[in-house]
């Protein structure tokens, strides 16, 4: 491993929203990194309430870190917090409420960012603003490094190198059927709620959002939304629509794109249910269910009620729910041929708290400390996913941090 610096700036890591329900797990997961104390790494929360700041601060044993106060919509107080880190993790949701103005500071003074949005109306107006300045000033501004997308855009990622080392031909499909238990936090819905309330419903339904232009397929419609119950034999299992899917597929077709996957790359996932007959009517109700909820909350009264009964931001799961929590991806990638590859990302841990907090700091750690070793090398920069931005260093980082990312053995 090796620790790259640039030029030298205050912080070489700043988190931001570090006061909300994620934000102060993502404190304590920095107080507790060993490898943030052996490396020397310099650090801080941020936020706009001092008092709030020095709180977190205290309940972590986090001493060392450093105190940034700074307004979200503060485009001057912005500047300055990027113009004196090297990375930026945040957890200031809604993103498109509370997270413009920040990556437009990082995009400006070359510096790296992570989060963990899942707004992908919001990043396709990152990317079409930003992009190509991010790539000039090789600033790497990765979202969704959280349970959206990491392990959708790992999967894929792994698929794909399995079927080249292990047959030398691209892989021409990749599935995963996830298993989860957990639960939501507050900031999570209210940037669902505020999608949904934004109008923003057509461009969230197109399942090439993110692509870079001119790689939209031939073949979209093929690439439509699962919107009813499957028997899947790679899975042997009853499949349905997953809550996440339409942000996770996004992201990775952007990966493909922007990885040179094969042409026509498909990409899809959906929830397990299990065998039989039970998980069959599980699937189905899970379908017409799902159908009808996103319909539901499109209608403003529906979602305004819908709002009341969810925490709100800042609240989440108790301290022992998230610890009782886990997910399991099972993926399954296929060749031209008809060559296929397996292989499993999984975690305990709540999904959207306890995993997400993991893959969120590893991601802006991978950032801080092995610039040199990611994708496209230092200078690589735009609007990056988390397997084009972070690649092996990621996966690598993640299994040394107790997650599960395997390729299953070929049978012979």
């Amino acid at each position: 491993m090796t620790t790259s610096k640039t030029a030298p700036k205050q912080y070489d890591a700043v988190l931001y929203g570090a006061s909300g329900f994620v934000g102060r797990q993502t404190v304590d997961y920095f107080a507790k990194h060993a490898e943030v104390a052996s490396s020397g790494l310099s650090w801080a929360l941020a936020g706009r309430s001092k008092d709030k700041l020095e709180a977190v601060r205290k309940a972590s044993g986090a001493q060392q870190a450093g105190i940034v106060v700074a307004e979200a919509h503060d485009a001057a107080a912005m500047d300055t917090l990027a113009r004196n880190a090297r990375v930026v993790l945040s957890t200031a949701g809604p993103f498109a409420l509370y997270g413009s103005e920040l990556v437009a500071a990082c995009v400006r003074n070359g510096t790296h960012y992570v989060d963990i949005t899942g707004e992908t109306p919001w990043v396709k107006g990152l990317i079409d603003q930003h992009h190509v300045a991010a790539q000039r000033k090789g600033a790497r501004i990765i979202p969704f490094c959280g349970f959206d997308s990491i392990p959708s855009d790992l999967s894929a990622h792994l698929a794909n190198a399995a079927m080249q080392e292990r047959y030398g031909e691209d892989c021409v499909e990749t599935k995963v059927a996830f298993s989860i238990r957990g639960g939501f936090n507050g900031g999570t819905l209210a940037s669902l709620f505020n999608m949904l309330a934004s109008g923003q419903s057509d461009a969230m339904a197109d399942p090439f959002l993110l692509n870079p232009s001119g790689t939209r397929p031939t073949t979209a419609p093929a690439h439509a939304d699962p919107i009813g119950p499957r028997r899947d034999t790679d899975f042997g299992a009853w499949l349905g629509p997953f809550m996440m899917s339409t942000i996770n597929t996004r992201v990775v077709r952007r990966s493909a794109a922007l990885l040179g996957y094969a042409p026509g790359y498909a990409y899809q996932e959906y929830l397990r249910l299990g065998k039989g007959p039970v998980a069959a009517l599980a699937a189905t109700s899970l379908s017409v269910g799902s159908f009808t909820s996103q319909a539901a909350l499109r209608l403003g009264p529906i979602r305004q009620l819908a709002q009341k009964f969810a925490p709100p931001p800042g609240a989440g799961p108790s301290e022992a729910s998230m610890d009782g929590g886990s997910f399991r991806a099972l993926w399954v990638g296929h060749s031209a041929s008809g060559k296929m590859v397996r292989g499993m990302v999984a975690d305990k841990g709540d999904p959207g708290n306890r995993a997400t907090t993991k893959m969120l700091c590893e991601s802006a750690l991978a950032l801080a400390l092995q610039l040199d070793e990611l994708p496209g090398g230092r200078k690589h920069g735009g609007l990056l996913t988390p397997a084009s931005g972070l690649g092996d260093v990621l996966v690598q980082r993640l299994r040394a941090a107790g997650m599960t990312l395997q390729v299953d053995p070929e049978k012979t």
